[in-house]
């Protein structure tokens, strides 16, 4: 696992506690199925600022690999293994999961 730096304004998060006292918090992300193919990992974990939305994660994810570039909406999501709005703010400690779509017969 490795730590990403993940905020919407463009600032690294150390610099953004410095002067604005922003809070970070930790949040583990798993990564399933196609996810875990195109991340080439199965969960990472992530320093995010506090007020963090699982939809901003994806959004942040989207930007890092090209192949997840056009799903504007993000799959599924669960936090901390309960399905939940994307919109939901998450809070440190949480584990973090975008469920894709699986094919089968």
């Amino acid at each position: 696992m490795h730590c990403e730096r993940i905020s919407n304004d463009g600032l690294r998060i150390e610099h953004a506690k410095r002067h604005s006292r922003m809070r970070a918090m930790k949040v583990r992300l798993l990564f399933f199925a196609v996810l875990r193919d195109i991340a080439g990992t199965d969960e990472r974990e992530l320093t995010l600022r506090d007020g963090t939305t699982a939809r901003e994660v994806w959004s942040s994810l989207r930007n890092e690999f090209t192949k997840l570039a056009d799903y504007i909406e993000p799959p599924m999501t669960a936090i901390n293994e309960e399905y939940a709005e994307a919109d939901q703010t998450l809070r440190d400690g949480d584990e973090l999961a975008f469920i894709p779509p699986v094919a089968g017969g």
